[in-house]
């Protein structure tokens, strides 16, 4: 719809405003300023033609120089850190803490509000609020939930990535909890929400051979430095309390399962046996043992229970026994129809995702996980993984349709890759500013640089468009004509440069909240029209030359075998 609407007003209201508003050199008065900024683009020009001349006399260093940059594009593709989406200062960091899986809930309200306490005095955070027990991203009771709002930028110096790290070793010091952090984003992908950033998922049918290996891979991966706060969602170490009635011997007091169960519900269900009302308040009153001797097994040996049969106090170690054990799993993930364990992860300071999916793959390898281990990403970790295969099939794809429609236009097959030429520089531009500023290629940069592909290619085409005119129409070798479109087209390729090149130093230095995701498309922008403007109004000219003596010598080879495969006088009369 939009070009359907951008042609309709090139073909119609722009014709109509020309012809309103433009008017000829001689009825035109124009200000100083004019006349200043005139005599600039003039002496730019006149530079721009003495150095041109200089190209065209050394036509092979020139061709090295363009063939250079397309090998120096190739490597910077291969070099450059792959990235997904840009982690976002968005002003929120979420947080997840985990205590041990045999920890009740009182203390592990303790240690939530221990983390609390050291959030509470980050000079840049605003405020923090946390939840405990099942809900939301937690599942068990071990687990806690932390929502931090920060300051806003202006009042801090720092990133949220920033302030993350500088919780951590502070964080660390309360004893029986960590704190998993990361910053929250505008775009996620996927549905499953996990202690850190990214995920990596462990599948198998076998539960056994599951739980065995997914130590091992998370201590392994503990071990990589370009990761940060490595964590697992895998719960298999609760401790558990068996309690075995001897029906036959509580039957003879008169007891029965239910008493039995009623009764240590009492003791340590906390039960709500009444409710009090005043004029301001509601007050719950609460049956349970001493705190103190709630997390004691052998409170147990201090229960009795009323025999209803002999009214006596019957010590519930005369019929029951009981054992403790330490493997019990509070909860069993799954993925799909199987069992699954999660190992989640931030990445290190400067570090890529690229170069951490390719480290922990090296790790599954090199430990030798069973086949039937399945171990895939997951979330925005996965569709980076995916979007990595693609990206060069997808530029790939767009350069074959722009060849296309450019061979439709000229009639040729040599031409639209003179077009095409300009598209090294840029790329070169793009890549290396992406990484001196410490960027990495991600989806966000990889749409800068299809934005180029169309910016730049737009330059060549008002260049070579107009030398394939002059040489059909007024007789010009190819180095007349190329010279000739160079310096007549100077004037709006530079206007159309500078434009998009403005329009991108805003995302290029957009500092508000969230702008991270912004700035690659920008630095890509900005570097690979730069680049590609120092390079292209030269060594275009150059590989049009070239091209053309190519097409003329391929033509020139094609009449050749039309003439050969022409029959003579003599064969066609004997024929």
């Amino acid at each position: 719809m939009c070009i359907a609407v951008s042609a309709f007003v090139a073909l119609t209201l722009t014709p109509m405003m020309a012809s309103r508003f433009l008017r000829g050199e001689k009825e035109t008065k124009h200000s100083r300023f004019y006349e200043f900024t005139e005599r600039g683009f003039n002496w730019m020009l006149r530079q721009y033609e003495r150095g041109l001349d200089v190209v065209l006399s050394h036509q092979f260093a020139t061709l090295c120089v363009f063939l250079a940059t397309l090998a120096l594009t190739g490597y910077l593709f291969v070099a450059i850190p792959k990235g997904f989406f840009p982690l976002q200062d968005t002003g929120l960091i979420t947080g997840i803490s985990e205590a041990g899986q045999d920890v009740s809930f009182a203390e592990m309200m303790r240690r939530q509000q221990a983390l609390g306490d050291i959030i509470a005095k980050d000079p840049a955070i605003a405020t923090y609020a946390m939840a405990l027990g099942t809900g939301g991203s937690t599942a068990t009771l071990n687990n806690g939930r932390f929502f931090i709002t920060l300051k806003s930028k202006s009042e801090r110096n720092v990133s949220a990535g920033e302030v993350i790290a500088r919780l951590r070793p502070q964080l660390d010091k309360v004893e029986g909890a960590r704190l998993f952090m990361q910053t929250a984003q505008d775009i996620n992908i996927g549905g499953r929400r996990a202690r850190t950033q990214f995920q990596y998922t462990l599948q198998d049918a076998n539960l056994e051979e599951l739980n065995a290996w997914a130590p091992k891979v998370l201590e392994k991966l503990k071990s990589l430095p370009m990761l940060r706060d490595v964590s697992t969602d895998q719960q298999i170490s609760g401790t558990a309390l068996t309690l075995t009635i001897d029906r036959d011997q509580g039957s003879r007091y008169g007891l029965t399962p239910q008493l039995i169960d009623d009764t240590l519900y009492d003791a340590f269900g906390q039960r709500q046996v009444a409710q009090y009302f005043t004029q301001q308040n509601s007050y719950h009153v609460v049956m349970e043992i001493l705190p103190e001797l709630q997390g004691d097994v052998e409170s147990l040996d201090k229960i009795y229970i009323h025999s209803p049969t002999t009214g006596q106090q019957v010590p519930l170690a005369t019929f029951a026994k009981w054992t403790t054990t330490k493997t019990e799993p509070l909860s069993i993930s799954h993925q799909g129809q199987f069992p699954a364990v999660t190992i989640s992860f931030n990445l290190a300071q400067g570090a890529s995702l690229g170069t951490a999916g390719d480290a922990i793959q090296q790790t599954a390898r090199e430990i030798g996980m069973p086949a039937s281990l399945i171990a895939t990403f997951q979330g925005n970790a996965q569709a980076f993984q995916d979007s990595l295969r693609t990206v060069p099939m997808l530029i790939l794809a767009a350069l074959f349709v722009v060849y296309l429609i450019l061979g439709i236009l000229y009639e040729s097959y040599i031409h639209p890759l003179t077009i095409l030429s300009t598209l090294p520089s840029a790329g070169a531009g793009a890549l290396a500013t992406l990484m001196l500023f410490g960027f990495d290629f991600s989806l966000v940069a990889m749409i800068g640089v299809i934005l180029l592909i169309g910016i730049v290619k737009k330059n060549g085409i008002m260049m070579v468009d107009f030398a394939i005119v002059a040489e059909r129409e007024e007789h010009l070798s190819a180095r007349q004509a190329v010279r000739k479109a160079a310096l007549l087209r100077f004037r709006p390729i530079m206007m159309t440069t500078a434009a998009a090149l403005l329009g991108g130093v805003p995302l290029m230095l957009g500092a508000g909240m969230g702008a991270e995701i912004r700035q690659p498309l920008g630095y890509a922008m900005v570097g690979g029209l730069l680049v590609s403007q120092a390079l292209t109004l030269f060594t275009t000219p150059v590989v049009y030359i070239y091209l053309d003596r190519l097409s003329e010598w391929l033509d020139a080879l094609t009449s050749g075998k039309r003439a050969a495969q022409k029959p003579t006088p003599y064969q066609a009369a004997a024929e």
